[in-house]
């Protein structure tokens, strides 16, 4: 699990990416609002925590620009500012937790770990794939969304089971070859353009809208 910190106070950091790392995690950090925007939007993490004052952008410019980017990364903002009107422009904007200083470390490591676990595919049993609204289920070859059954080729299973079980990491184009047509080489074809073009528009029209996300020059990922 890769984190992203971006908070300018030295102690705060510090605190914030000591306790993380002890906990496991792989963690970036940044301590002005340029610096972290560049570094949100050129590597993948599974989480940020941004600091809504920060130097050059702040925390709410940060976010917007990550959103307008498509970039769904779950954020956790921290911020002295904890009125109730504060925290709704925070969640408005796009965050997905809002977390007032001062804060103790014990309860941000909660809030993380929770954040991590409800963005990861749920197993249920070893033989189901989860998320969200949609099931794949390995034995029987059959995939609902919401309950009600979605009828895909077996490529199009065989696909959208490679990805979900890779969920949160950018699959390339030369992984999806090898993994669902058996090419060890690029045939410089448009086929999984084509399939993951007839996924979405399945998925999309059983309510599961932007499951699947295009990663520009990197390939696809299901966040």
């Amino acid at each position: 699990m890769k984190i992203l910190v971006i908070e300018d106070d030295i102690t705060t950091r510090g605190f914030v990416v000591t306790a993380l790392r002890q906990e496991g995690f792989v963690v970036d950090e940044a301590g002005q609002g340029r610096e972290g925007l560049m570094m949100a939007t050129s590597s993948e993490y599974q989480l940020i925590i941004l600091d809504r004052m920060l130097p050059e952008l702040n925390g709410m410019q940060i976010l917007a620009a990550l959103r307008a980017a498509s970039i769904s990364t779950p954020v956790i903002i921290l911020s002295a500012m904890d009125s109730i009107e504060d925290k709704v422009a925070g969640l408005t904007a796009g965050s997905d937790d809002y977390l007032t200083k001062p804060f103790a470390l014990a309860e941000l490591l909660a809030r993380v770990n929770s954040m991590l676990r409800r963005n990861q595919p749920v197993l249920a049993p070893s033989h189901e794939l989860i998320i969200g609204t949609v099931r794949l289920n390995m034995r029987s070859h059959k995939v609902d969304v919401a309950g009600a059954p979605l009828k895909l080729q077996h490529k199009e299973f065989i696909l959208l089971h490679y990805l979900m079980e890779h969920t949160g990491e950018v699959v390339s184009r030369m992984r999806l070859f090898e993994a669902v047509w058996d090419y060890h080489f690029d045939p410089k074809t448009n086929v999984i353009d084509v399939h993951i073009a007839n996924l979405r528009k399945k998925l999309e029209a059983a309510g599961a809208k932007d499951l699947i996300e295009t990663v520009r020059g990197a390939g696809y990922v299901i966040r």
